[in-house]
This record gives structure tokens, C-alpha cells and sequence, in this order.
């Protein structure tokens, strides 16, 4: 007789890979809301389902692998017919993430992200040298099925390889984050983070729409989000002010007024793309240099408690070491 709880693993994977499988075909139709024409080829400045599917192969591994291969079949039929090409779209969509999460595997990735080495990672190999798989595939497949002319292989790629990158560098985050979050959040600073969250929505949208170049502006409401509120604060900013941008951009408003599709395509992923490098490095630093400083604070702590202990003859009772990055290890027995 078979055991329910041999009848519930597959029904549990299943669910997992139907719900992953929906939230790829969901955020990939909001990605295709915005979109640009870059040489008579449509790409859309901020690809979501990247940054979906690094961070479902981060949080659940490589189980959650086949719900991305469905989604991303879904999103493409969703767009075209069933075509062979199409099985070389769905290879390197699929691909590129997993490339994504062995790469970060590979160096240690901490999905907490409380490291330099963890934003530096994200960046380099989660970001822009896993998705040159999906652009080069994709675009590939574009000229060879002669719906492309090689002379615009270079400036779509660039569109593609850029929009994945930063679906994973805006969106990534963000979800990883929310996994690890502990539930109700702390309100202790919730005056200062609604006077942020005020100040951005009134800022961002009067920086993006603007005719004048106001876009610098959003740099320093992006480093007061990061010192404050770390990640939290910087990605949430981050992700506000490159949405506003992409929104302005495909309708060629603002500063993008009077440029070309590809000044139009440029200076839009320049700025997404140092907008999302300033709010990881940033407060990876931040966050990196905040948990040295309690480290640090503990080890005097300890120190005194054990001078304290020395000047009055007693056996002083040390407390079990706590290192920077980890938790604190009980002392084996004997």
C-alpha cells in the first residue's frame, strides 16, 4: 500500500512547479507592457523573469528548474507560434539562470546578501556574464531565421543582453529579500521611511518626465535609502526610479524626447544599469561594514566582561565565539 506521504511529495512538486511556471508567464507579460524598437526588432528594457528565475533556483535549487522551462515555453507561445526556433529560445532562456545560480554556488553566494562579495557576485556573474547566453542565443536564432539583417546584430544584442541583466540585478534582490524577511516587519523607523517613500514618489516621476535633465537627482534620494535602510531601502528606490524611467522612455517623454530609438535605448539602460549597481554595491558595503562594527562591539564586550572577571579572582565565564559572518558556535564537548 503506498504511504500518503509518498503520494504528497509528487503532488507537492507539482504545485511548486505550476506556480513557478505561472509567476515566470505572469511577470514576463507585465515585462512586455514596456518595450523599445531597436533596429526594427522589439526588446524590452527590463526583462522581470530573469530575475524570477535566478532567484527561484537560489531559494529552491534546481527543482523549481522544469516550472522555468514552462513558463518560458508559455511566455514565448504567448508571442509566436510553434516554431524549431523556438526550442533554441527556450534553451538559452532557461539556461542563462541556471548558469546564474552554478556560477553563484560556485563563489559561495549568500542569498542574505550581507556581503560586498555577495553584490559583487550578483553583479559580475549573476547579471552580466550569465545573461549572454539568453542574448546570444536569442538573437542568434533572430538572424538565422533571417528575421534579422547581421548588421543589427550588435545593437539588439546589446538591448537583450542589458534588459536580462537587469531583470536580474532589479528583481533578484528584491525577492530574496522578501523569502528572508521575518513577518510583521519592524516599524521602528516607519516616520523616516514614510517621508522617503513620500519624497520618491513625489521626486521620481518629476526627474523622469522632466524635459530638463533632472535624472541625477535620484542619486542622492538612492544613497539617504541605502544608509538608512540598506538593501531594503536602495533596491525598493532603485526599482521605482528605473520602472518611472522605462515608462518615460517607451513614451518618448522627458529627457528621452527628442532622441533617437538608439540615444533612447542608451542612456535608458546607462541608467537603470548604475542605478541598480549603486543600490547593491552600496548597501552591501554598508550592510558589511555595520555587521564588522558589531562584531567588533562584542569582542570588547567579552574582553571586559573578562577583565572584570580576572580583577576580582573569579574563573571568568567567556561567552561562545561569534564570527562576522556566521552564527555563534557552542564549544565542543570534550
Amino acid at each position: 500500500m503506498v504511504g500518503i506521504e509518498d503520494l504528497r511529495r509528487p503532488a507537492v512538486y507539482a504545485l511548486q512547479t505550476l506556480a513557478v511556471a505561472a509567476c515566470y508567464f505572469a511577470v514576463g507579460r507585465l515585462g512586455l507592457v514596456r518595450q523599445l524598437v531597436v533596429e526594427g526588432a522589439v526588446v524590452t528594457p527590463i526583462w522581470p523573469p530573469t530575475g524570477l528565475a535566478v532567484a527561484c533556483l537560489l531559494i529552491f535549487g534546481m527543482r523549481c528548474l522544469p516550472g522555468i522551462a514552462l513558463g518560458v515555453l508559455l511566455v514565448v507561445m504567448s508571442i509566436t507560434s510553434l516554431r524549431p526556433a523556438v526550442i533554441g529560445t527556450l534553451a538559452g532562456n532557461t539556461g542563462a539562470p541556471v548558469c546564474a545560480y552554478l556560477l553563484l554556488r560556485r563563489v559561495g553566494f549568500r542569498t542574505d546578501l550581507s556581503r560586498l562579495r555577495d553584490g559583487v557576485a550578483l553583479v559580475f556573474l549573476g547579471a552580466l556574464a550569465s545573461m549572454l547566453i539568453s542574448a546570444t542565443v536569442g538573437v542568434g536564432l533572430l538572424v538565422l531565421t533571417d528575421k534579422l539583417a547581421g548588421h543589427a546584430f550588435w545593437p539588439v544584442w546589446l538591448a537583450w543582453w542589458v534588459g536580462d541583466a537587469m531583470g536580474v540585478l532589479l528583481v533578484t534582490p528584491l525577492l530574496l529579500l522578501l523569502h528572508a524577511a521575518r513577518w510583521p516587519p519592524s516599524l521602528s523607523r516607519w516616520k523616516e521611511a514614510s517621508g522617503l517613500a513620500l519624497i520618491a514618489c513625489g521626486l521620481v516621476p518629476l526627474a523622469t518626465y522632466s524635459r530638463v535633465s533632472l535624472l541625477f537627482l535620484i542619486y542622492p534620494l538612492l544613497i539617504w535609502a541605502a544608509l538608512r535602510f540598506q538593501l531594503w531601502g536602495s533596491i525598493l528606490c532603485a526599482l521605482l526610479a528605473s520602472t518611472a524611467a522605462t515608462i518615460a522612455a517607451t513614451d518618448e517623454a522627458g529627457p528621452f524626447e527628442q532622441l533617437t530609438r538608439v540615444e533612447v535605448m542608451i542612456e535608458l539602460q546607462a541608467f537603470n544599469g548604475s542605478m541598480a549597481l549603486t543600490a547593491l554595491l552600496l548597501s552591501a558595503v554598508i550592510t558589511e561594514q555595520r555587521n564588522t562594527r558589531r562584531s567588533v562591539e562584542r569582542a570588547c564586550q567579552d574582553l571586559v566582561e573578562v577583565l572584570a572577571h580576572l580583577t576580582a579572582g573569579d574563573t571568568p565565564h567567556t561567552r561562545p565565539p561569534k564570527d562576522a559572518d556566521g552564527p555563534r558556535r557552542e564549544p565542543e564537548e570534550q
